[in-house]
């Protein structure tokens, strides 16, 4: 399944950092690299990464890490050096002072450029990982980490486990009468003025399209038709892989919310959605990193 090609990739769904996948069964990875002064870490603590300057990370040296997180192996930058990280959960002060402070993927992910996009999504969606399950979940037993932090093998039961993945759906919905029309939602947890796409998880023994369509049913009343598929991202609050799509309406005049996740639904015009998306009224669209930003603002584009 490719995205077309008139859709740019959403600022999380690129492939600028080589993961090196076949390295990581090599004995001692991550202590050889970690000795390597040529190394650089990406250090991770709870959604939140060290900034340099605006718009770009700061890269530690291994032996100015901290002590007391979790290592992992992420991949090699283009002159071959190893790139790693070290994760630590939340704490009430920053780990250390960094240039530009510490954000969080939701705020910086679309500012950064591709190659730091990468490595802070790998980072934060297998830091979650590491951080949430050290224990095998089939017989309770504290796992021990292979792969250079991207496994875990149970010594009681003998299970090996790896990194999980939720897939979930991400659709904006266009009018079946007026191409300069584009449905989006409000969720009740959120503040006035704040619309979106609709998204939801992937049920078992679901396929993709079947989820858009039930989702988009259940979250505005409306029947989806002409689904079409325009990329996806990976979303690590907490483990998502988002599936994006645009569809069209069946009715326009079904629309509605079903009053408990979603609290209203509103067609917006092109014009509206060109004023949102520049900061010129008070509607707010989602961030820059996410592909429902990217959804919109492909639809208001032109992208169908």
């Amino acid at each position: 399944m490719t995205a077309p090609e008139s859709t740019q990739l959403p600022p999380l769904a690129g492939s600028a950092i080589d993961r090196a996948a076949e390295e990581r069964a090599t004995e001692n990875l991550i202590e050889s690299a970690r000795a390597d002064a040529a190394s650089r870490v990406l250090v991770i603590a709870g959604d939140a990464a060290p900034l340099a300057e605006p718009g770009r990370l700061m890269w530690s040296r291994a032996e100015d890490v901290p002590d007391g997180g979790v290592w992992a192996f992420l991949g090699r930058d283009p002159e071959g050096n190893a790139l790693l990280t070290a994760v630590f959960a939340t704490g009430e002060e920053p780990l250390f002072a960094a240039p530009a402070g510490w954000a969080g993927l939701r705020v910086v992910g679309g500012s950064l450029e591709q190659s730091d996009a990468d490595a802070f999504v790998e980072a934060l969606s297998l830091g979650r990982w590491l951080l949430d399950s050290p224990y095998c979940p089939a017989c309770g037993t504290l796992a021990d980490l292979g792969d250079a932090g991207w496994s875990r093998r149970c010594p009681h039961c003998g299970r090996q486990h790896f990194p999980r993945t939720d897939p979930a759906v991400i659709v904006a919905i266009t009018s079946a009468d007026d191409p300069d029309r584009l449905l989006l939602g409000s969720n009740a947890l959120w503040g006035a003025n704040r619309f979106s796409c609709f998204a939801g998880f992937v049920e078992a023994g679901e396929s993709l399209e079947a989820a858009v369509r039930r989702e988009l049913l259940e979250e505005a009343g409306v029947d989806a038709v002409d689904i079409r598929y325009r990329g996806s991202q990976a979303w690590p609050y907490p483990r998502s892989l988002m599936v994006g799509y645009l569809a069209t309406a069946a009715d326009d005049a079904a629309a509605e919310p079903d009053g408990e996740e979603i609290i209203a639904v509103r067609w917006f015009t092109r014009d509206e959605i060109g004023a949102g998306l520049a900061g010129e009224s008070d509607l707010l669209l989602p961030g820059r990193a996410s592909i429902a930003h990217r959804l919109v603002s492909g639809w208001f584009k032109g992208d169908a």
